[in-house]
């Protein structure tokens, strides 16, 4: 082995060897520069693990509070979830599972799903395989598992794929609500729809009757001219029966001819003869006018369901605007533009009561108007038959537009209007396939138009 033998001094001069003192030196001072180079990188290494540290706990820190969020979310969910893998295996189970179930989460993972299915739901075992082997999902199926208690629990089923981050089919997600918490929603909601389909009935006879009470004196006055017309013909018959009876009474007592030609000029037989027929049909066709008119009244006032049949909608829709003039304290002129007859399927009750609502609000809005002027029009475009109501009034502000089929809205002083009218109206033209619609016209004033389907069997 080579031996290093350290620069020797010069014994006779006593010298030091100068030059190799100076290597000696520069070796020392590189190896110095190249420790301090490996310190420096040494620290360096160290800075960045102290912060990969600091980040990687951080990283923790939030990786738990999602883990702990998660887990809180899944405690709290009232509806049962199971992740199965892509063979039916339950991977995890949430806190509802476990307390339906009576198992903890850990026995549970790891069991087929098929396992906790009760024996009226194992079909739901082979539908479940074959909607994983499509990748297709659950929707709506009627689930029972078996319960803490032993007894089927009925679930309605959803379930979703599941995917890993390469796309591959691993398996799905199944949520169950309790049937029991649907059927408990489902009955509180037809409950609450029966009160409120009760509580609109009351409101439609209670907008009924206040435009009942609003046309009586109208109505009577409609009732008096025929019973004033039967009346009179009445007493008129009646004379003409005590001067009859008198020439028969003549004529069985075998009065002289001459004597009977008198009593025949003087009771003036010949033109009662003459008269009678007509006064006879006078009479039927006012009697007749009054059974309509109760008629009328009688439908418009009832309560039971009407039923669907055939009438002449023109006469309606007269005869409704007539019970409202008749009412008015300060009568409008009326046009009319309608053809003879238009003979419509439906509820004829129903027409009735919206044409009154909408004929009374044009008489109200036009209390002030200088020349009031209403426009009834009535006609058939297709399979529908149509009519507009028109005043000549202010018409409807632009910021009430929305809202004047709104229960409860009025534009009237407080104690002149329910408010219901065109609400109730709208929904009686609803009710039979129709529609009411209201909008300003063009040349001022306020239009309303109903259409309706001459046929409405198939509706109703």
């Amino acid at each position: 082995m080579a031996r290093h033998v350290p620069p020797e001094t010069t014994k006779q001069s006593g010298l030091i060897d100068l030059a190799g003192v100076s290597g000696a030196l520069t070796l020392s001072a590189q190896g110095e520069e190249a420790w301090i180079d490996v310190i420096r990188k040494m620290d360096s290494v160290y800075a960045d693990l102290v912060g990969y540290q600091v980040e990687l706990e951080h990283k923790n820190a939030e990786l738990e509070e999602a883990h702990a969020f998660i887990d809180s979310v899944l405690s709290a969910m009232t509806d049962v979830l199971i992740v199965i893998d892509s063979h039916g295996v339950v991977q995890e189970a949430n806190a509802a599972l476990v307390k339906l179930v009576g198992s903890s989460a850990e026995s549970l993972k790891g069991r087929p799903l098929a396992d906790l299915l009760a024996p009226d739901s194992a079909g739901f075992a082979s539908l479940l395989a074959a909607r994983l082997a499509a990748g297709d999902p659950i929707i709506d199926r009627e689930v029972s598992l078996m319960d803490l208690t032993g007894r089927p629990a009925p679930l309605s089923m959803n379930g979703s794929p599941r995917f890993d981050h390469a796309g591959r089919l691993v398996g799905m997600v199944l949520i169950g609500r309790p049937i029991g918490e649907l059927r408990r929603a489902y009955a509180a909601l037809e409950q609450t729809h029966d009160h409120l389909r009760r509580t609109q009935q009351q409101l439609v006879f209670a907008e009924k009757m206040a435009a009942l009470g609003r046309l009586v004196a109208g109505v009577a006055h409609e009732l008096n001219n025929p019973i004033s017309f039967v009346f009179g013909n009445m007493h008129a018959m009646k004379r003409y029966g005590e001067r009859i009876t008198r020439y028969l009474q003549a004529v069985d007592s075998g009065a002289a001819p001459g004597e009977l030609q008198r009593l025949h000029a003087e009771l003036k037989i010949g033109k009662i003869l003459e008269d009678i027929g007509p006064l006879v049909d006078g009479t039927l066709e006012g009697a007749e006018r009054v059974s309509e008119i109760v008629q009328d009244l009688r439908r418009f006032s009832s309560t039971q369901k009407e039923n669907v049949e055939s009438y002449d909608l023109v006469r309606v829709v007269k005869t409704a605007t007539q019970w409202v003039l008749k009412a008015a304290r300060r009568k409008p002129e009326v046009e009319y533009d309608m053809p003879e007859a238009v003979t419509i399927t439906g509820r004829n009750r129903s027409v009735h009561q919206i044409i009154i609502n909408l004929v009374q609000n044009a008489v109200d809005v036009l209390g002030d108007a200088e020349r009031p002027l209403i426009q009834v029009r009535c006609g058939v475009d297709g399979d529908r038959a149509w009519i507009t109501v028109r005043d000549n009034g202010p018409g409807i502000k632009p910021e009430d537009m929305d809202r004047i089929f709104e229960p409860f809205f009025t534009t009237k002083p407080v104690g002149e209007g329910t408010g219901l009218g065109l609400y109730v109206s709208y929904g009686l033209a609803e009710e039979q396939g129709g529609h009411l619609d209201g909008a300003n016209h063009p040349d001022g004033g306020a239009i309303f138009t109903l259409t309706m389907p001459l046929e409405g069997q198939a509706h109703a």
